[in-house]
């Protein structure tokens, strides 16, 4: 008795044992056999000319290029479109070709080249090129796409003359920069040659190709998605990841294209687009004047004011397709920005301090906007991950701002500071933020110059050397002013304006980059003009004052032409 009692006790703990180990060591096994299929993935992706992207969820129904069996796993490329599953990736890397950016040379200049056509996955409601039907309906891999010009064809109609016929780029072939371009570039540079303009022939007539620049870090983390959306449709090597590369190099490229032609397009927040002027500026002092491109504006942040000034919207969440984004970069019109020089001298210390010098393109501020900005910026500092969303970004700006109406942090500014305007002392009245601005949109949307619009004041313009300098009671009157509840204080408009801060520390920013200010004088000064891209189809104020903007705007293009 007692023999089959211990009997069955073993078998019990022998069971028990197997039923925890057995599933143990399934799982350790799955995990290893996980981390070394990754290892190789990694391995593959590294080693790669595709632009791999490993994905386990596909928007849509995706069938794998090399063994045509729907993917549940795999990855796809970013520049060429292809798409296969994870076992085949290492086979498709080695027979399948991506978008070559650059043609190999053979000794002979080219002005055109052949389809690169990949087959299955076309994009939906896609037509055929030869019995114009729609492309793509069948539940299996089918149908056929050139990464270049996009256009489909049905497996039945992809005849050989189709095979071998010269690809035209496309609707977009004017933004392209095609790959014997680059070539015959290469060849010139070898040679030790600059005449790029010759090479232009074997461009396009009306060539103005894009510069693509986008910081994945601004707004709403959009900029991913867009990177890959450029590179489907252009040279993948004219997309730049602010990441990774920085303005100055991205912009190197210019040089090598025909002189004032070439378009660039920012995708990301104000701050982007003033990290990329700076970087322009940095071309005119190396003396490539003459390789300026012209700057237009994808929104992705939070404030977008500039944008918004220039026509490109308030902000972008992915409401208009790629293809129309860059229609309307073909058919902006070209205007001028002024660019400001802001110089803070600390007082005291025996002026052994260097000034602090910022470059402002839409407004300085000193008050309660600066206070919001200030403690935004401080808490995205300490949780980075928390501030991936625009609604999530404004929601903090809100409650900061509710916070200032009861702290009152900035009151009596009128008896901190002087205000000079062209040299003339300012009579300030009670006032607790003093802001000085350049475009015509301020605090995420609002006309601050021309309020409610209620008193006839000539509109803020960007291009006239002028600087219009209001005030502000406090947090309270900001958030009335946004919704046209109330007027801001005009204190004038003025060339230079000086703000003399007497005492105490206050908040001052430049273009929504603040900080805390200790007795100083500011002093504001024109520095040189930048070349933008206004899109004029954008609305983005019901009002009279955006309708005789857009018209003063196409006066003054048809007055440069």
């Amino acid at each position: 008795m007692f023999h089959e009692a211990a009997r069955w006790l073993l078998d019990l703990v022998f069971w028990t044992l197997c039923s925890v180990i057995v599933p143990v060591l399934i799982t350790l096994w799955c995990s290893f056999q996980r981390s070394r299929r990754q290892v190789l993935r990694r391995d593959i992706f590294r080693k790669s000319k595709h632009d791999w992207h490993y994905t386990d969820l596909f928007g849509q129904p995706s069938y794998c290029c090399v063994c045509a069996q729907h993917i549940l796993q795999g990855a796809f490329c970013s520049c060429c479109g292809l798409r296969v599953s994870e076992g085949c990736l290492k086979k498709a890397d080695q027979h399948f070709l991506c978008k070559e950016i650059m043609m190999r040379s053979d000794g002979r200049a080219r002005s055109s080249m052949p389809h690169h056509w990949i087959r299955g996955n076309v994009p939906l409601c896609s037509y055929c090129v030869v019995c114009k039907q729609q492309c793509g309906t069948q539940p299996k891999l089918c149908d056929y796409r050139c990464v270049w010009c996009q256009c489909t064809v049905h497996d039945d109609c992809m005849l050989d003359c189709l095979k071998i016929e010269e690809c035209t780029f496309g609707e977009f072939r004017d933004l392209i920069i095609p790959p014997y371009y680059l070539s015959t570039v290469n060849q010139l540079r070898k040679d030790k040659r600059t005449d790029y303009e010759k090479i232009v022939p074997y461009g396009r007539k009306h060539w103005i190709p894009v510069i693509i620049l986008a910081n994945t870090r601004s707004g709403n983390n959009m900029g991913e998605i867009l990177l890959g959306e450029f590179k489907i449709l252009l040279n993948p090597v004219q997309v730049f990841d602010l990441s990774k590369t920085t303005p100055a190099k991205a912009l190197q490229l210019c040089t090598l294209l025909p002189c004032n032609a070439v378009r660039v397009l920012v995708c990301g927040g104000d701050g982007t687009v003033g990290w990329v002027l700076d970087a322009i500026d940095e071309m005119k002092i190396k003396g490539q004047e003459r390789f300026i491109p012209q700057v237009a504006i994808l929104p992705l942040g939070t404030g977008n004011d500039l944008s918004n000034t220039l026509g490109w919207g308030a902000g972008y969440a992915g409401e208009v397709p790629v293809e129309q984004i860059l229609r309307n970069v073909m058919e902006a019109d070209g205007i001028k920005l002024d660019r400001w020089k802001v110089q803070v001298t600390n007082k005291g210390y025996y002026n052994l301090r260097k000034p602090k010098v910022f470059t402002m393109n839409n407004y300085f501020s000193i008050g309660p906007d600066a206070l919001m900005a200030l403690n935004f910026h401080a808490h995205r500092e300490k949780t980075p991950s928390l501030f991936s969303s625009r609604i999530i970004n404004k929601a903090v700006y809100f409650f900061y701002g509710t916070k200032d109406c009861l702290v009152q942090e900035c009151k009596d500014l009128n008896k901190k500071v002087e205000l000079e305007l062209d040299g003339e002392r300012i009579e300030l009245p009670n006032l607790e933020g003093i802001i000085v601005l350049n475009i015509g949109y301020w605090g995420g949307g609002c006309r601050l110059w021309e309020g409610m619009g209620d008193e006839p004041y000539p509109l803020a313009r960007h291009d006239d050397g002028l600087l219009e300098v209001v005030g502000v009671h406090g947090s309270f009157h900001c958030a009335q002013i946004q919704v046209k509840l109330a007027n801001p204080v005009r204190l004038g408009q003025a060339h230079t304006v000086r703000l003399i801060l007497k005492s105490s520390k206050m908040p001052m920013q430049v273009d929504g980059e603040p900080w805390a200010q200790g007795p100083c004088t500011v002093t504001i000064t024109h520095k040189t003009h930048a070349l933008m891209l206004y899109h004029s189809g954008e609305q983005t104020d019901d009002d009279a004052s955006s309708v005789s903007e857009q018209e003063h705007v196409r006066e003054q293009t048809d007055e440069d032409v």
